[in-house]
């Protein structure tokens, strides 16, 4: 169960977010070309108070988000929430923080990169394989993918994590998108530099030189049809320390409830997919692979 402490504080943060968000937003709009002034109706919870209560749930307490919100969210927290609107307006007003709660994931949630870095990819299944030909709500969008754990009809996220077991940056696609995708790369490779270990679906020569010229390092290990090679200690060691990723798949999937088969709406799986990534960035039970190292925070590639 979740303490009233972890709560303020999830709260202080995304509100002290949200109001310099807010400042800036000021500073940079731009006037209506016809100089009409446009109506923005504020709803009658914050948006930092819509951003927390969407965390919170993530934490695992309650498996219900109807549940959760009017029996601990309008009730047990009726003091911290006094303006809690009704929940099918709630549902409403979830989209219009998706914005906000992507700026505050990239600049204030996420960790950067320490030069030890982490990939890998699981698949976020939108409904039961046998259901996938009558799942209305993602039809036209979920993909049909395989993976480690078989076949799976919804989508795939791709992370990187540094050895604290910070999520430093991720890119959603289809379930049927490769690892090893251009594509997916040009997203995940802008805030990366040293080494980057990742298992044997992402060898390929062709992303090994990709990277290599941005000054990142591949680091896979080799499969069993493949010819040896030599390979540094070091490298061995921070191989074997690539559970601390498989350890944030399972977090997110089982703690934060990165899956389920209880989406009504497009707009309510996105949601749902970016307050699990925010509720991580608040545990207090990172894996962690090395304690206070930390290589040069520079583009120059070291080779050890």
């Amino acid at each position: 169960m979740i303490t009233a402490d972890k709560i303020t504080e999830i709260f202080c943060a995304v509100d002290e977010f949200c109001k310099e968000f807010d400042n800036q937003i000021d500073k940079k709009s731009l006037i209506s070309s016809d100089g009409k002034r446009r109506r923005y109706r504020k709803a009658s919870l914050s948006d930092s108070e819509i951003m927390t209560i969407l965390i919170v749930f993530q934490f695992g307490s309650f498996r219900n988000f109807k549940h959760y919100y009017q029996f601990f969210i309008k009730q047990h927290l009726r003091f911290d929430f006094p303006d809690a609107v009704s929940y099918n307006r709630f549902v409403e007003l979830q989209s219009r923080v998706f914005f906000q709660m992507m700026f505050f994931l990239n600049l204030s949630a996420f960790g950067r990169c320490t030069g030890i870095s982490f990939v890998d990819s699981t698949m976020v299944p939108v409904c039961h394989n046998l259901r996938r030909y009558a799942n209305k709500v993602f039809q036209g969008l979920a993909t049909d993918g395989k993976g480690t754990m078989g076949w799976c009809h919804g989508f795939k996220l791709h992370f990187v994590c540094n050895d604290r077991g910070e999520i430093i940056t991720f890119c959603f696609t289809g379930a049927n998108v490769d690892d090893r995708d251009p594509k997916v790369w040009a997203v995940l490779a802008k805030t990366l530099y040293g080494k980057l270990f990742a298992d044997r679906g992402y060898i390929s020569p062709r992303l090994f030189d990709m990277l290599f010229e941005d000054g990142i390092h591949l680091v896979t290990g080799i499969k069993t049809n493949m010819k040896n090679r030599l390979m540094p200690m070091w490298d061995k060691i921070m191989l074997r320390k690539r559970c601390i990723i498989e350890t944030i798949n399972d977090m997110l999937k089982n703690t934060a409830q990165l899956v389920h088969s209880r989406h009504r709406s497009v707009n309510n799986f996105i949601m749902n997919m970016v307050a699990s990534l925010a509720a991580y960035c608040f545990f207090d039970n990172k894996p962690q692979a090395l304690d206070g190292y930390y290589i040069e925070d520079t583009k120059q590639l070291m080779l050890f």
